[in-house]
């Protein structure tokens, strides 16, 4: 079966292999605890940035602003992450 959008396959197939990393961290340590909210937690953040930034490389023309606007993606899902993870920022989403 061939797919029209490579790149959907693409960010689907990343987020799978990003999640892979924690859920097989999990298997030989107990240091990695997520639980399944984490792994959706996870899962929604990579893909939903994984599908803005397939918008971004449609609908914008010059590939600056494709770049600009695909970093400032990446840099907010970094952001909230970093908080999600340590809280940095000390907000209650964190848990502080």
């Amino acid at each position: 079966m061939l797919m029209k959008n490579k790149r959907l396959a693409l960010i689907m197939l990343a987020v799978f292999a990003l999640l892979l990393i924690p859920f097989i961290a999990m298997q030989f340590t107990t240091e990695v605890k997520w639980s399944a909210p984490d792994f959706l937690v996870a899962g929604s953040r990579l893909f939903g940035t994984g599908l803005l930034c397939e918008y971004a490389l449609r609908k914008i023309t010059k590939r600056r602003h494709r770049i600009a606007v695909c970093a400032v993606i990446l840099m907010g899902l970094l952001l909230i992450w970093a908080e999600l993870a340590v809280g940095i920022f000390g907000t209650p989403l964190a848990g502080s």
